[in-house]
């Protein structure tokens, strides 16, 4: 058998932050919802059942969370830091995708939300 693909998945990181352009959004802040696609070309984890040659979701989670602790005007400048702070925390993820939802924008409609997806390769 040979393995293809090699993909970890976070899904629904729900987190409260203060990311917006208008001056309420940065005092008061929002939920937001964070989903991380991670592709790794070693797939020696999958037959040793060893954390060498994978990443911690654990670990990926506390980088997501640090870097939605610092306020940003775009979702596009969030995005941006997140795949750049993982690509320097784990040597061994080769490409991230990242969807951040901000799901409660300031447009006065009910129950919408607004997104960024962002793919980057090492």
């Amino acid at each position: 058998m040979k393995i293809t693909s090699y993909t970890i998945e976070l899904q629904n990181i729900h987190l409260y932050a203060r990311h917006g352009v208008l001056q309420q959004e940065t005092a008061v802040g929002a939920w937001f919802t964070v989903d991380a696609k991670l592709q790794l070309s070693d797939h020696s984890s999958a037959t040793t059942d060893a954390i060498e040659g994978t990443v911690s979701y654990a670990d990926v989670y506390e980088v997501i969370k640090g870097e939605m602790n610092t306020p940003s005007k775009l979702l596009e400048n969030v995005c941006h830091r997140i795949m750049a702070a993982l690509f320097e925390r784990f040597d061994t993820i080769d490409g991230i995708e990242i969807s951040l939802r901000k799901d409660t924008p300031p447009m006065g409609g009910d129950r919408m939300s607004a997104a960024v997806t962002m793919q980057a390769t090492r």
